[in-house]
């Protein structure tokens, strides 16, 4: 994933799959071994083969990330990585694998945008659409990082390209006019304040609740602190889910 070009995660150690009994103790490499190797490619196994090896270890908010990242570079698809993970289902990772599928959105651009949509439905909120084109009629508004459309909602994610472009700042303050405009209600989320993962939430439900939204309140109970645990030992609930997942 990092020849992809995704730098992200502990650095070091890499890690490599092995077939058979190979033992070696090299620094900064961690080797994985197995008696069947996973489907590879020119460069190694497959970036869904990876992905799967990365679940092994990986928590549940870092795996929605990178499987976001995946996704939208298109390096690989959710029905590959479902396909992969069923046919072997013996490997390590697997089951992790499929079970955060659910969760993955192919549209968001950046690994911020998808931490920050986890942390939304983790703690009960209603899944946003994502990385959505508003309009007024005919005229183009501005395509927005998750979007609550039932309660006039936009969350947007600023990155540091959001304060340092000059360029990029003054497109933002026609964007959020157009916007407020529209009568579209808007939270912005930075880097610092995802530091503080609870208080995001409450501020998006709060907007939520101004414009309508009479469902659950956050809970910052058992599924929320999921989120930052591997994911629970458990797999796809039958071939029926997961079919459906493949054709999504």
């Amino acid at each position: 994933m990092r020849r992809l070009g995704l730098d992200y995660g502990t650095f070091p150690p890499l890690h490599f799959t092995v077939q058979g009994e190979l033992h070696l103790a090299l620094d900064g490499i961690k080797l994985h071994r197995t008696k069947v190797m996973p489907p590879t490619d020119a460069q190694g196994v497959t970036p869904a083969a990876a992905f799967i090896g990365y679940a092994v270890e990986a928590r549940v908010i870092d795996l929605i990330k990178v499987g976001d990242w995946l996704l939208y570079h298109e390096h690989m698809s959710l029905s590959e990585l479902l396909e992969t993970a069923l046919r072997d289902r013996w490997r390590p990772g697997s089951g992790a694998a499929i079970w955060v599928a659910r969760y993955l959105d192919a549209r968001s651009r950046s690994l911020k945008e998808s931490e920050t949509r986890a942390l939304l439905v983790f703690a009960g909120l209603p899944r946003p659409e994502v990385n959505v084109d508003l309009f007024n009629g005919d005229c183009f508004i501005a395509c927005v990082d998750m979007l609550y459309r039932e309660w006039r909602l936009v969350v947007e994610y600023e990155g540091r390209q959001h304060v340092t472009d000059i360029s990029q700042w003054n497109k933002d303050i026609t964007r959020y006019a157009g916007v407020r405009d529209e009568k579209w209600e808007y939270v912005q989320v930075t880097q610092e304040m995802l530091k503080q993962p609870r208080a995001v939430v409450l501020r998006v439900h709060d907007k939520l609740v101004e414009g309508g939204y009479r469902g659950p309140a956050p809970l910052f109970a058992g599924r929320w602190r999921t989120l930052f645990d591997r994911v629970p030992s458990t797999s796809c609930r039958g071939w029926r889910g997961c079919a459906r997942l493949r054709r999504g």
